[in-house]
Parts: C-alpha cells; sequence; structure tokens
C-alpha cells in the first residue's frame, strides 16, 4: 500500500471512534438549533426545507397538493377505457394545485405531444455507450445532453428579470416531461431488446405512449399511469429532490439539476430499494421451496430471517407510522387485475402483507413494522415481463421527475436562494460535547 494511503487508513481508523461516540454518548447536544446527532446524520428531521408540492404525513402518508393518494386518483380526470388518470393531468395538479378539467388536462397532452420530440443526437449519444453500461447512467447521461437545448441557459444568457425565472424554467421542465417517456422506453429496447426502438403513438396519452414505446399490452399503460404518479413526489428532503433544488438553487438550469437528481437517484440507498426487494421476495419463495406457503410456515421464515439478524425488505419507512398507501394502491391494483392477483409472487407478497407486521411488532426493533412502496412495486414489473432489475431505477426516476420539475419551477417562481448550510469541525462538536482534550 501507498504511504498516501496508509497513512489515511490510519487517520481513518483513529477518527472512527470519535464519530461514534459522539453519537453514541452526546447525540442529543445541541449546536445552535439542531442536535450532534441530526448533524452526523444526514439532517435527519430538520425542518429547513420548503415546497407546497407535496407533504408526507406519517398517518396518511404523501399528500400532492393536499390530496391523498385516493382523493387524487378520484379526482383527476381519466384516460378514456381507464380507472387510471392522465399523467398530464397529474403535471397540472403539480403546478398548480387545481384539479384540471378535460380541456385544460388536454391542453397539457397537446403541449406535451408538440415538444416530445427527442433530438437525434440524444439517440447517437445513447448508442455510443457500452451496452453495459447502467441504465441509469444512460439516463442521466441523455438528460444532460439535451441541456444545449435549455431556454433558461438562453434567457438568463440574454438577461431577464428574477421575478421572470420561473418562465423559461417551465418551459424546460415541460419540454423534460415530455420527453422522458421515449428516452426512457429506447434505453430499455436498446439495452435488453435487441436494440428494437419502438416509435412513439401521437395518438396515445403519456402513460399509453409509453407503455406502447416499451412493446408491452394492456393493462400496462395503466400500470405507467399509477407508477409515475406514485414515484412523483415525497416531499423536498429526499435525495433525488433534495440534489434537483441544489442544484437548481445555483441557477442550473432543469437539464443540470435533474441529471444531477437521477444520479443521486441511483444511490442504492434510495432507488434502488425496489430491485432489492423483488430480489429478496424470490430467493425468499426458493427458499420455501417455490410455492406459497401457509401462514404458519410464512411467520416460521420470518422469524428464521429476523433471528438470523438479516431485515424484511420492503418494511419499514424513516416517516410513515401505517401502511404506505403507495403500496395500498399497487396492492388494489393487483386485486383486481385478472391473473396477476393469482400470481404466486404476488401471492407471497400479499401474505407477507398480512403475516410480517405482527411478527415486526413482536421482534421489537422496527419503528414501523408496515410496508413502504418497494415492498409492491417491483413484482408488478416483473409480471409484466420488465424482469431487468437495473432498469426499475429510471422507471422510478421518469415518475420522480414529475415532483422534482414542479418544484424547481416554483422555486425560481418564488427566488429562493441558493443554498448554502454551514458546517463544523469534529473538534467543534467534542468541544460542543464537553469532551474537547
Amino acid at each position: 500500500m501507498a504511504t498516501l494511503k496508509e497513512t489515511l487508513l490510519k487517520k481513518i481508523q483513529e477518527h472512527r471512534p470519535r464519530t461514534t461516540r459522539l453519537v453514541k454518548e452526546f447525540g442529543d447536544v445541541k449546536i445552535g438549533e439542531v442536535t450532534i446527532a441530526q448533524a452526523i446524520g444526514g439532517a435527519r428531521g430538520v425542518k429547513c426545507l420548503v415546497t407546497d408540492i407535496s407533504y408526507l404525513d406519517p398517518m396518511e402518508g404523501i399528500r400532492f397538493r393536499g390530496m391523498t393518494i385516493p382523493e387524487t386518483f378520484e379526482a383527476l380526470p381519466k384516460v378514456p377505457g381507464s380507472e387510471y388518470p392522465y399523467v398530464e393531468g397529474f403535471w397540472y395538479l403539480l403546478l398548480t394545485g387545481d384539479v384540471p378539467t378535460d380541456a385544460q388536462v388536454q391542453e397539457v397532452v397537446e403541449d406535451w405531444k408538440a415538444r416530445a420530440q427527442v433530438p437525434e443526437y440524444v439517440f447517437d449519444v445513447l448508442r455510443t455507450m457500452p451496452r453495459d453500461t447502467h441504465p441509469m447512467t444512460m439516463f442521466s447521461a441523455a438528460i444532460l445532453a439535451m441541456q444545449r437545448e435549455s431556454v433558461f441557459a438562453k434567457k438568463y444568457a440574454e438577461g431577464i428579470s428574477k421575478m421572470d425565472y420561473w418562465d423559461p424554467m417551465y418551459e424546460d421542465c415541460s419540454t423534460l416531461m415530455a420527453r422522458l417517456p421515449q428516452i426512457a422506453a429506447y434505453i430499455y429496447r436498446m439495452k435488453y431488446k435487441g436494440d428494437t426502438p419502438i416509435a412513439p403513438d401521437p395518438d396515445l396519452d403519456m402513460g399509453g405512449n409509453f407503455a406502447h414505446m416499451m412493446g408491452i399490452d394492456k393493462p400496462y399503460d395503466d400500470v405507467a399511469r399509477m407508477y409515475f404518479i406514485l414515484h412523483s413526489d415525497h416531499e423536498s428532503g429526499n435525495v433525488s429532490a433534495h440534489t434537483t433544488h441544489l442544484v437548481a438553487s445555483a441557477l442550473s438550469d432543469a437539464y443540470y439539476s435533474l441529471s444531477a437528481g437521477i444520479n443521486g437517484l441511483a444511490g442504492p440507498l434510495h432507488g434502488l430499494a425496489n430491485q432489492e426487494v423483488l430480489r429478496w421476495t424470490q430467493d425468499f419463495m426458493k427458499k420455501l421451496g417455490g410455492e406459497v406457503p401457509t401462514k404458519e410456515g410464512l411467520e416460521k421464515a420470518l422469524w428464521d430471517t429476523l433471528n438470523s439478524g438479516q431485515v424484511i425488505p420492503g418494511y419499514g419507512h424513516a416517516v410513515l407510522r401505517k401502511t404506505d398507501p403507495r403500496y395500498t394502491a399497487q396492492r388494489e391494483f393487483c386485486l383486481k387485475t385478472p391473473g396477476l392477483k393469482d400470481y404466486p409472487l404476488f401471492q407471497l407478497v400479499s401474505m407477507i402483507f398480512e403475516v410480517a407486521p405482527d411478527v415486526l411488532q413482536q421482534h421489537g426493533k422496527a419503528k414501523n413494522p408496515w410496508p413502504n412502496v418497494d415492498a409492491q412495486s417491483g413484482v408488478i414489473q416483473w409480471y409484466y415481463g420488465v424482469t431487468e432489475y437495473d432498469f426499475y431505477t429510471v422507471l422510478f426516476g421518469v415518475g420522480r421527475a414529475l415532483g422534482v420539475l414542479a418544484n424547481i419551477t416554483w422555486d425560481r417562481a418564488l427566488g429562493y436562494a441558493i443554498e448554502r448550510p454551514k458546517s463544523v469541525t469534529t473538534d467543534m462538536l467534542e468541544e460542543a460535547a464537553g469532551i474537547k482534550k
């Protein structure tokens, strides 16, 4: 090992006990308005971000513009022949806080169609990348490649009033939302389906067109509509939302900002959870002999899992203290969809939902013994033939873009400042804790 690396390792090993002690013994000590534990622990629970787009209630789950998920699905205009609303109408709701009329939804549908043509150079960029490149890398690169077309960047360079920043930001965000479905579907078909992209159908809404470009029959169009809405926003503190907001606070345009947020979403602690839950569920079923077990057999298997020091993936949430309504919405879709409700993997997921909360409550270590969105979503994608784990986060990314792009449009409308929190040193923390040598 090189001298620098040896020295660094020694310094790391010396420093780790200091941080551990600060959190364990002095975590509640305040430095200003926050505690040492919050400073070291990722600002968990620190109320210092503002958004009116969504709010995460511990008991009710996410509220979009004050509306619960069931209220949102009920209120928005539906695609003809579907029980699910237009994603375009949901975009209208996120931006304005108003439930759109049918005519207003159709205006957004037509606007997105007019913006939807992806420049050919974006596909050229994607095709030059090695085929084993992660799809999230491709997705982020495609977004960033289009930055040359940013209306915000152009208007800023020309000189524009700060009060008008929202206008070109809105233009960029709308164009991105119109193009992201085709980019995502193109990556999927190029990477996993023998390089056979499917041209968009201009007669379809966003969800229907995405399913068409993926090459998956109905009701996958409803899966897309549901999935994108459910994954759209989750307050501003999660990594993808916060990163997009942070980068945009420097007056970076929507292309720079969303690409950065997508890179954050790619992290294993954020957007990869759904594929990890699915993989665990499939492995769990194999251990159970490939068959849906009895409830008694499942309860024993779950206790064996916990007693071996492992967790039950998909259960628990940092904020929620009840079943995640996003889980419930997907479960309801499965229960009313012929074939899917009898799918063995869904039956196992459903039985885990019935058994796991009691087991976790008896175990006593989980703050929230209820399922989150990731406990369900991967199973639906697998059932409809999207069996490529790595692509699931791209699907998440298309949905998350709705929320984060609506947020940065409002950030510019309200003139929010560049984000610049203050840092402290470990020495300062030890001094505040009264243990500085």
